[in-house]
């Protein structure tokens, strides 16, 4: 059989791909998500197993005095089997498994997810003996591109003893719908707008018409007289304008006198 791949056979092949691989990608991670068994088997469990895909596959390493602790979601931390949670002491070969992911109990909130794993290796001396129980708190923060586990606590006093650990990641942040007003998006179309109509017409006619300089312009003449037009206008309703002053007097003739009515009015002025 032989099979023809033409032009237009290339962009469905891609696509094909691309989708399986998305599809690949997500059955992996559930299939991770699987490893963890949970103590009571639920729905709502589940669901807070799931927000976690991103981190699986990972392993988180803390420093806490003489002890390394490495954490894993679903997986064997460190490559030990079965172990979620393990802690290693400084000179001695074999770790301690502090809890065991098919022993898990997940519960969550909004940003926040509470990973319990149980029956780890039971205590020497303390705690009555019991197996020992880790405690993720794994929280969102934004800022951390790169989760970082830290040790919080050891307790030794309840009858439940535990090991406190927590994880901030950015993976786990709900995403933000972000809500545009009716308002923003019509003056988001009317900018768009305009600004294909500036340049539009600015390509139009420099490279169709030929213009040059301000001719440039779409449709210039229209904007020079609508300027004017709102000018005049802005001039008639807020401009003042100072008022011709009516005159309280009139005053005399400015027209110079003859020198025989200049004399006689002098004449008063003469002694007697």
């Amino acid at each position: 059989m032989k099979v023809s791949c033409g032009p237009n056979s290339v962009p469905v092949l891609i696509w094909t791909l691309a989708a399986s691989l998305v599809l690949c990608s997500g059955q992996a991670a559930t299939e991770n998500n699987k490893k963890c068994l949970l103590l009571f088997e639920s729905l709502s469990e589940r669901k807070v197993l799931s927000r976690l895909e991103p981190l699986t596959g990972i392993n988180f390493t803390t420093v806490d005095k003489n002890y390394t602790y490495v954490f894993q979601l679903c997986g064997d931390a460190d490559g030990v089997k079965g172990a979620g949670v393990i802690q290693k002491k400084t000179g001695v070969k074999d770790p301690t498994i502090v809890g065991r992911y098919n022993s898990t109990k997940a519960y969550g909130g909004s940003d926040w997810v509470m990973l319990i794993y149980e029956n780890g290796e039971g205590y020497d001396s303390h705690c009555s003996n019991v197996g020992r129980r880790a405690i993720v708190m794994i929280s969102c923060d934004r800022k951390a591109d790169k989760a970082q586990l830290t040790m919080i606590e050891e307790d030794l006093v309840r009858k439940e003893c535990y090991y406190l650990f927590e994880l901030d990641s950015s993976k786990l942040c709900p995403v933000v719908l972000s809500h545009i007003s009716t308002g923003t998006i019509i003056i988001i179309i009317g900018i768009c707008l305009l600004a294909a109509y500036l340049i539009g017409g600015f390509l139009y006619q420099r490279l169709v018409v030929g213009a040059k300089g301000m001719e440039q312009f779409p449709n210039i003449a229209f904007w020079q007289e609508f300027g004017n037009l709102t000018a005049d206008g802005c001039d008639f309703v807020c401009r003042s304008r100072p008022r011709e002053e009516v005159p309280t007097y009139r005053g005399g003739a400015t027209e110079p006198l003859d020198e025989e009515e200049q004399e006689e009015r002098d004449d008063h002025l003469l002694p007697m």
